[in-house]
């Protein structure tokens, strides 16, 4: 009966090694006071939006992140903790969990987040979730490179058709 819970303990750490290894972002929050209709319409938002949400033991947490080699998160993992797995998009991770945070007010509690292999407090995660998704930062970057070639490219044109 040890070794079936020991075996059961040992795949469950397996299992988020492997969701945080392939978390574009990984954030823990403080779930406590949250109505059933709460959780249900932030268990929807996420859905949604790609973000896998957990509610997981604590040791099993810190067991994960320390077999992996981090170990920032041994004093945050305490208390209440829910877990939110981004696949897709740090940002959009961020700013999906920042804005049910703040349609749940203080039943709902950013406490850390794990981001490209470091730990990012609550403001850096809220200053993360101001960025656009990952695809309109590019589209943005290419616009602000393209715009002075399609100046120049249109003054030539200009130039040539007075010519």
């Amino acid at each position: 009966m040890a070794n079936a819970i020991m075996n059961e303990k040992i795949q469950k750490v397996s299992d988020i090694k492997e969701k945080i290894e392939r978390s574009k972002a990984v954030i823990m929050v403080d779930y406590i006071g949250i109505s059933v209709e709460a959780d249900t319409e932030i268990r929807r938002k996420f859905r949604e939006k790609g973000v896998e949400y957990k509610v997981l033991k604590n040791s099993l947490v810190k067991r994960a992140f320390n077999e992996l080699g981090v170990t920032d998160f041994d004093e945050t993992l305490n208390g209440p903790t829910a877990v939110a797995f981004g696949y897709e998009d740090e940002a959009m991770t961020a700013k999906t969990l920042t804005d049910v945070a703040k349609s749940v007010k203080k039943a709902f509690e950013i406490k850390a987040a794990y981001v490209d292999g470091v730990k990012l407090s609550q403001a850096k995660i809220e200053t993360l979730s101001t960025l656009g998704s990952r695809a309109g930062v590019y589209a943005q970057l290419m616009g602000t490179l393209l715009a002075p070639v399609q100046k120049l490219a249109g003054t030539l044109q200009a130039h040539a058709d007075k010519g």
